[in-house]
């Protein structure tokens, strides 16, 4: 019998191959996107941070979700200096969210506060992202636009509190196989996996509408 963490992975597995693919990451990823996509993308982000970190408090004593609410995976700080760096000290004044973004937000702060496995979906669907193809995002953002290495611009994918990421995120599945719920609230978590996957082609799909001029 698969492994909860493999049945997750394998369910999102072509969602996940849809995001990498889609045309605004591709074009981003490719050089054919200004740096000013770079911080619109990086603007989205904020929000969907801002969602899960925000509500990470209360569910720290959740039977289900508190044992994923680790610290040094939060990307708030890290993702407000990195706009800092890339729209000026008064970047808060220009947030505006796309409407799908807006949709992901929500979805995640619903789950937050009502649904706790519906939580614990998101969480692996982003920090486990971020810590995997993130690492790629960066890469890419220093050689084409120039950022220091793991400085301002792309402290987002800098995990500076996980010396060995790869051994973090085998503890990470051996929580998400030991989590306390019966096999249907898998099922329905399985499902929130994939739905944070389709969320956030939406908001892939809207950036690349937005920057399709400048490709």
């Amino acid at each position: 019998m698969d492994s909860f963490s493999s049945l997750i992975r394998t369910a999102s597995h072509e969602q996940h191959a849809a995001v990498r693919t889609s045309p605004f990451m591709s074009d981003l990823l490719g050089g054919r996107l200004g740096v000013a996509a770079y911080a619109r993308y990086t603007e989205q982000l904020w929000f969907v941070y801002e969602a899960l970190e925000t509500t990470a408090g209360r569910l720290t004593a959740d039977p289900v979700a508190g044992p994923f609410i680790r610290p040094e995976l939060f990307r708030l700080p890290a993702l407000e200096r990195d706009l800092a760096h890339l729209r000026g000290p008064s970047w808060r004044a220009g947030l505006s969210a796309l409407p799908a973004t807006r949709a992901y937000a929500d979805r995640v702060r619903e789950c937050a506060e009502r649904w706790p496995g519906g939580y614990v979906a998101h969480h692996y669907t982003r920090y486990l992202g971020d810590l995997s193809g993130g690492q790629i995002i960066r890469d890419t953002a220093e050689r084409t636009w120039g950022f220091a290495r793991m400085g301002d611009g792309v402290r987002f994918y800098v995990f500076e509190r996980i010396a060995n990421p790869a051994a973090f995120k085998r503890g990470y599945r051996e929580l998400l196989d030991g989590i306390a719920v019966d096999d249907l609230e898998r099922q329905r978590v399985v499902a929130e996996c994939e739905r944070a996957f389709t969320l956030n082609t939406a908001v892939f799909r809207a950036l690349g509408e937005e920057f399709r001029r400048s490709a």
